[in-house]
């Protein structure tokens, strides 16, 4: 059958599989950090304390973005266009979770409720990166080409994952429960559905990239559908509770650096 270290290993292995996952991986990653930039100069008076934090997690993303090209250039690649159907960021503003692009373009100061959905929204998202880079640093975190970038990235998201805990659960004490209860609720269950369908739509691009025989892919593709079943079900909670991070105050000071990998 398949683990998910052999079909990471199938990706990493071959040139084009591997020029695919980064390319959607740096997209991604530069997009957040695109948005996290503009949110940081746009927040509104009541809330300008945030700033330092929100734009620390979009130098973050920004860095990530920069190791992930690295890596194809260490293998003489370049990025390749990524698929409309794989591109998380898009297809979640599409079902209108998070701050959509057209409010972050204008030069309008947000709403306390417009930061309340980014939080969220980030929340929502960075338990899902943080739930992957554990998964890839678990199977890879020794890896000699992967390793590193793996573990520096790791850490980040569940700095971010705190840091999206801290401030909603400040906002909650503000009085401002009911709407972030609402508002994760809501990012969550669209977001299960989005990754479903990037899952997808990512693992039929590999499996014709690598040639998986039918059988494979139809295995893998129910193993999705599985996921996503179980997470419509109950695995939803967890992106939506909010508990005290061990980690306090985790983007206070100035983003990390990554040199070896930039």
């Amino acid at each position: 059958m398949f683990s998910a270290r052999s079909l990471f290993q199938e990706i990493l292995d071959n040139d084009n599989s591997y020029r695919l996952f980064c390319s959607i991986a740096a997209s991604g990653e530069a997009q957040g950090g695109w948005e996290n930039g503009r949110i940081a100069a746009l927040l509104p008076a009541s809330l300008r304390g945030l700033a330092p934090k929100v734009a620390r997690h979009g130098a973050d993303e920004d860095k990530h973005g920069r190791i992930f090209h690295a890596l194809m250039r260490k293998r003489g690649l370049t990025p390749t266009t990524v698929p409309e159907g794989t591109d998380y960021t898009m297809l979640l503003e599409r079902r209108g979770i998070g701050l959509a692009h057209d409010k972050l373009r204008r030069d309008e100061p947000l709403t306390e409720r417009d930061v309340i959905t980014y939080l969220a929204h980030s929340r929502v998202t960075e338990q899902r990166a943080a739930d992957q880079m554990q998964l890839l640093t678990k199977h890879f975190g020794d890896h000699p080409e992967l390793g590193k970038a793996m573990r520096m990235i790791a850490q980040d998201e569940d700095n971010h994952l705190a840091y999206c805990h801290e401030e909603l659960l400040k906002l909650a004490r503000a009085g401002h429960g009911r709407t972030i209860q609402h508002s994760l609720y809501e990012c969550a269950r669209a977001e299960i559905v989005v990754y479903r369908d990037v899952s997808l739509a990512v693992m039929d691009h590999m499996g014709r990239i690598l040639r998986w025989p039918r059988p494979k892919a139809a295995a893998l593709a129910a193993a999705i559908r599985a996921v996503h079943g179980y997470e419509r079900l109950a695995g939803w909670r967890r992106m939506v509770t909010l508990t005290t991070p061990e980690r306090r105050d985790p983007l206070g000071g100035p983003a990390t650096s990554a040199p070896e990998f930039v």
